[in-house]
Formats: C-alpha cells, sequence, structure tokens
C-alpha cells in the first residue's frame, strides 16, 4: 500500500502475515487490497505493483522473504487473487510480480543476476504456477524479474525482462497474456551489469 512509500499513510502487514491466515480468513486480503485500491485512486495512482507472487521457497532467499505468502501455490495463488481482484474492482491496475518466479533464488536481483536451473517440468509445474493461473484469472499486470531462468533461456546473463523467449513465447504466445507487461526496476544490478544505460 502507499505507506511504503509515503510516510503519512497507514502500512499494512507484509504479505507472509496474511498467508499465515486459514482459508476461512482471506476474506480479510479482499478487506486490505480494496482499502489499498481506495487508497491509490484517492492519490490519483492507477497501477500498484502488487501482489508479490512467487513462492517463498528458498530460505537463502535475501528479497522475497516476507513479501510472499507463502510456499504453497495454490494457496499464494488464491491469496494473490484475492488482493489482486479487490484493487482492480477500484479500478487499479494489480500486477503479479515477479514472473517467470523469484521465490527460489539466493541472490538479490537489486545487486546481481539470480540463476535459476531447474528443469522447464519443474518451472512449469512450480514457479510459474500462480502466474499462469492469475492470467487465465485476467490480473491486468505482470512484472518481469532480472532473473535468469535456464530453462527457457540459457544463455549466460540473460536476464528473463530481455529474453524474447520468455516474454514474448512464454508469456505472451504460450500462455496467452494480453495484459500489461512491465519491467523491475531498470538501475537494477540483475539488468545493468549486462546493458548500459543508455540500452
Amino acid at each position: 500500500g502507499l505507506g511504503m512509500r509515503l510516510t503519512d499513510c497507514y502500512s499494512f502487514p507484509r504479505q507472509m502475515m496474511f498467508g499465515a491466515l486459514s482459508p476461512r480468513n482471506d476474506s480479510l486480503i479482499s478487506l486490505m487490497g480494496n482499502e489499498v485500491g481506495i487508497q491509490c485512486k484517492k492519490m490519483g495512482i492507477h497501477i500498484n505493483y502488487a501482489p508479490v507472487a512467487d513462492l517463498n521457497s528458498n530460505p537463502k532467499n535475501p528479497v522475497i522473504g516476507t513479501r510472499s505468502f507463502g510456499e504453497d501455490k495454490q494457496r499464494v495463488t488464491r491469496k494473490a487473487q484475492l488482493y489482486a481482484q479487490a484493487m482492480q474492482k477500484c479500478g487499479i491496475i494489480a500486477v503479479a510480480k515477479h514472473f517467470p518466479g523469484h521465490g527460489d533464488t539466493d541472490v538479490d536481483s537489486h545487486k546481481g543476476l539470480p540463476v535459476i536451473n531447474h528443469t522447464k517440468a519443474f518451472v512449469d509445474s512450480v514457479d510459474t504456477y500462480p502466474f499462469r493461473r492469475m492470467c487465465s484469472l485476467g490480473v491486468r499486470g505482470i512484472m518481469v524479474a532480472h532473473v535468469q531462468m535456464n530453462a527457457y533461456d540459457n544463455r549466460k546473463g540473460m536476464p528473463a525482462t530481455t529474453s524474447e523467449a520468455i516474454v514474448t513465447d512464454l508469456l505472451r504466445k504460450e500462455m496467452g497474456y494480453k495484459g500489461l507487461i512491465i519491467t523491475d526496476g531498470m538501475d537494477m544490478v540483475g539488468l545493468t551489469q549486462k546493458y548500459s544505460r543508455g540500452e
């Protein structure tokens, strides 16, 4: 919510706290998403880079952790979808991140390029699962991560954000996603170690 960036706004708990809720209390996620949507609208903000749809699957991950709803792909998907739908009902574009999955990494993409070496079958059944489901359920935005996903593009130092195999072939064509695609921060080392600022 706005409290992440603005000092005088309410800060909601991290997604991990909502991930700990039993399914019977998941309506609280919808209530939070609605309130975040209302606050964004009042500020003239049209897009919120949330929810995080990554699985918290690597205890050594320095950047996802509490930002994730958890490690169970179905629960993460359900909770992320509730958050996204509530914001979108308020007219805010929700953005699921960090495609194709930043959860099973041990490098912070702000500081380097994480490399994921899982098989394509594993990636498709685990890492991309929440994004595949959210695409089919109408999330309006997807943020692509600065991660190297070797199952789809094993060129050395190639972040997913600039990989045609991942953005075009996987996300647009195979998954049929028609919504807004956004890159993660353009000043992050996961991208700038390969490209100059001009590029």
